[in-house]
């Protein structure tokens, strides 16, 4: 399965420039935050694959503008093709703005999903917004990740865990890729295409 990974800055190379060849072989487009709705309404509409998104902490628009044709996965397993995909959106709270967290209030989200944790035997993606505590993310408070996803990857050991929030741009040296324990880790930062088959995405990471 192919995966196109966006977050935080719309693609001009998929917006402006946009050509029906560049998604072709791609199974599954999955945002993890930060972009315009009009965005992801024109990669549903232009693909004919299920468009997923969790919400970043500048996604006020979309209560009033949801994305259309889009599945929000915010507190959901989301199965794909017998890929079981869990949404967590939002960063760490620093303002009063939407989708901000307190740690606590984030432990107490994935309390709530144990029952379909235990449906569903775990889950194989991990999709946020903010990264996990010290594993890719930022000092400053509105860039800290979460201990609460290093505590899920550590029990569930998905395949895969995606984030944006921490801009590739922002010369903190922060990584496209990572890994932590058995999970390979995503910074999804405008795009990148990987194959969840794949035991070395690493190495054919596409952007």
């Amino acid at each position: 399965m192919k995966i196109l990974a966006i977050s935080d800055e719309e693609s001009r190379f998929l917006w402006e420039f946009f050509d029906k060849s560049k998604l072709e072989g791609i199974d599954l487009i999955i945002s993890c935050g930060d972009l315009d709705p009009y965005y992801l309404s024109f990669l549903a509409t232009l693909s004919s694959v299920p468009v997923l998104y969790v919400h970043g902490n500048h996604d006020k628009a979309y209560q009033k503008i949801p994305p259309e044709g889009c599945i929000c996965i915010e507190d959901q397993i989301y199965v794909h093709e017998g890929v079981r995909i869990l949404g967590l959106g939002g960063s760490m709270r620093y303002s009063q703005g939407p989708h901000q967290y307190t740690e606590w209030q984030m432990r107490q989200r994935m309390a709530k999903l144990k029952l379909k944790l235990l449906k569903k035997r775990g889950f194989d993606i991990l999709v946020t917004h903010a990264p996990a505590y010290q594993l890719n993310d930022g000092r400053d408070l509105p860039h800290q990740g979460f201990q609460t996803f290093l505590k899920l990857i550590e029990k569930y050991r998905p395949k895969f865990f995606l984030h944006g929030h921490v801009h590739l741009s922002y010369g903190r040296n922060h990584k496209r890729y990572d890994k932590y324990q058995d999970t390979h880790v995503i910074n999804a930062y405008e795009r990148c295409v990987f194959d969840y088959e794949d035991e070395h995405p690493e190495e054919a990471l596409f952007y």
